[in-house]
């Protein structure tokens, strides 16, 4: 009787065995199908390791020479205490300076909202939507940044829709991209990136329209990449 029960649990052990060793054969299994899927898609994880390092070492050089920029101008300001004859020309130093500083803050911003944004979303986006008067009267310049946020194992393609929307004769109007550009201008607004890209439009207001925000459409093609939609205020940028 205590042999047949010693078989019994020894035959119930060996089964359970069986079960995991089993289980854990298909567990592999699925994950290299799922890396053969990955690698066959054009997917390289040693090269997307690579190029997120790429940009994180870009950051921390960028910090780095912040801070070396911050320690010159202390050096600067303690000179223009000393030496009050050299003010002027002290001054500019610290004009020019800071404005490197901003310069580089706002390249480690453009960055870091590529590898890692604020909000931890993945996915297309507008960066950054700039306005600038153009040479002539009702001439303006409009530039577009798009990026793609953390994810860039793929290129996101598509194209841009925009229209401007405002008043004329007292009345609500919307005008289409194609209706504000120059006669020779391309009508057509495609992208194609993996990282980032941006774009030079120029636009043409008809005559009595008051503009008041600015609609973008970002349509995206490229398969589980959403498309977007933003609203801007009609606003000059300086420079």
């Amino acid at each position: 009787m205590a042999a047949s029960y010693h078989l019994q649990k020894h035959g119930a052990g060996r089964t359970w065995f069986f079960r995991l060793g089993m289980l854990a054969l298909a567990l592999v299994a699925t994950y290299l199908v799922f890396e053969y899927g990955r690698i066959s898609a054009g997917y390289d994880v040693v090269d997307e390791r690579n190029e997120r390092a790429a940009f994180e070492e870009h950051i921390h050089a960028l910090d780095d020479e912040i801070a070396e920029l911050k320690q010159e101008i202390a050096v600067l300001e303690t000179h223009r205490e000393i030496d009050r004859e050299a003010y002027k020309e002290v001054e500019g130093s610290l004009i020019s300076l800071q404005a490197k500083i901003q310069e580089q803050r706002d390249a480690i911003a453009f960055y870091r909202g590529i590898v890692s944004p604020a909000d931890g979303k993945p996915g297309l986006r507008v960066q950054n939507l700039k306005l600038t008067r153009g040479a002539e009267e009702r001439e303006f310049n409009l530039r577009l940044v798009l990026v793609q946020a953390m994810k860039h194992d793929r290129k996101v393609s598509g194209n841009v829709t925009l229209s401007v929307e405002g008043s004329e004769g007292g009345e609500a109007k919307t005008y289409a991209l194609t209706e504000l550009l120059p006669a020779d201008a391309e009508s057509a607004w495609p992208f194609s990136f993996r990282y980032f890209q941006d774009f030079d439009r120029r636009l043409v207001l008809p005559d009595g329209f008051t503009p008041e925000r600015i609609r973008v459409e970002v349509r995206s093609r490229t398969r589980s990449i959403s498309s977007i939609e933003e609203s801007y205020a009609w606003a000059m940028s300086q420079g």
